[in-house]
């Protein structure tokens, strides 16, 4: 049975609950007592691709109602290492965004077009992130090296397809309109200068590593000294991510930090308080402050999905510094 095939099942619980108990349990009077708000991971390689914001303390593997997720409790997050955490809290209040995406490829790429893209990037074109958005033809290497040249902007959001294979780094890319950035090519592009204070890969796998490529494109941004990311640890699907987008950048207005605001987008998909509705016959997305983003898509690339499903919150993890 495939991973899609499971979003309306609790079949992840029997394992979520006892990650959670050989995990955080034995932490859990120190953190309470703490008051800790924030919990930044750095783990072996066996367990970087783990979705940590669904470890679940419940004792019935029957019930998901019997406990609370991790998230419910903390903001979670991945560093590679504690040396490379800027620990220096960045305010994004005034932070000029860089928006890329394409929603359709070249034939002999081989990838399904994207239909909301364009929509994911509209998200950016509102108050107050005002974004410079580039799309399909517009979003090509030459281009992002320009933009980032020309203006410091301070946060790089790309929607697209990436793919992460084992090995050889040139053999991971992200995908852009007509090229494909490889792992390799990271580290020269000069994320730091001026430093990038968040990167959102909005696209499959971006966090997923091996031993040579910790925590993939995430893991290596953030080495090159991008100070947070947003990845991705396994294939998602466009239907949900919008909704976490749309979420996730109404909550970074909000949140003291970027790791809160990843946390309160996924409360709100776990508890249904993100959903797709209709206005008349146009389909619209509708955030948990009630506010509603409509939307031109095909019907069927959205259809009916479980947004309160891990499969759909739980991919997204942020790299580097949650501040």
């Amino acid at each position: 049975m495939s991973l899609v095939s499971k979003v309306r099942t609790t079949s992840y619980l029997p394992a979520s609950q006892q990650l959670y108990r050989w995990l955080v349990l034995p932490l859990e009077e120190v953190l309470q007592t703490r008051v800790v708000g924030n919990l930044l991971f750095i783990v072996d390689e066996g367990l970087r691709s783990l979705p940590l914001s669904a470890l679940h303390d419940g004792q019935d593997s029957t019930d998901l109602d019997s406990g609370q997720f991790l998230v419910e409790k903390y903001s979670v997050g991945l560093s590679p290492s504690l040396r490379l955490t800027n620990t220096r809290y960045s305010n994004l209040s005034n932070a000029r965004v860089l928006a890329m995406g394409a929603s359709q490829f070249p034939a002999d790429s081989n990838f399904q077009d994207l239909p909301l893209t364009e929509t994911e990037l509209s998200l950016l074109l509102e108050d107050p992130w005002d974004a410079a958005t580039f799309f399909n033809a517009e979003f090509t290497l030459d281009n992002l090296k320009r933009q980032r040249q020309e203006r410091p902007f301070g946060i790089l959001h790309l929607a697209t397809h990436a793919q992460f294979k084992k090995g050889n780094l040139g053999n991971s890319f992200i995908q852009l309109y007509d090229s494909r950035l490889q792992l390799d090519q990271i580290r020269d592009l000069g994320w730091n200068d001026p430093p990038l204070k968040l990167l959102v890969l909005s696209a499959c796998q971006t966090a997923l590593g091996d031993r040579d490529a910790e925590l993939g494109f995430a893991g290596l941004a953030a080495k090159t000294g991008v100070q947070s990311v947003l990845g991705t640890l396994w294939y998602v699907r466009g239907e949900g991510t919008f909704p976490l987008m749309g979420e996730f950048y109404n909550q970074l207005d909000q949140a003291a930090i970027k790791a809160e605001a990843l946390r309160q987008a996924q409360i709100a998909m776990l508890r249904r308080q993100v959903r797709y509705g209709y206005e008349g016959d146009r389909p619209q997305l509708v955030l948990s402050d009630g506010q509603t983003l409509p939307f031109d898509a095909p019907e069927d690339s959205i259809g009916d999905p479980n947004l309160s499903h891990p499969y759909y919150w739980a991919v997204f993890t942020l790299i580097g510094s949650p501040w």
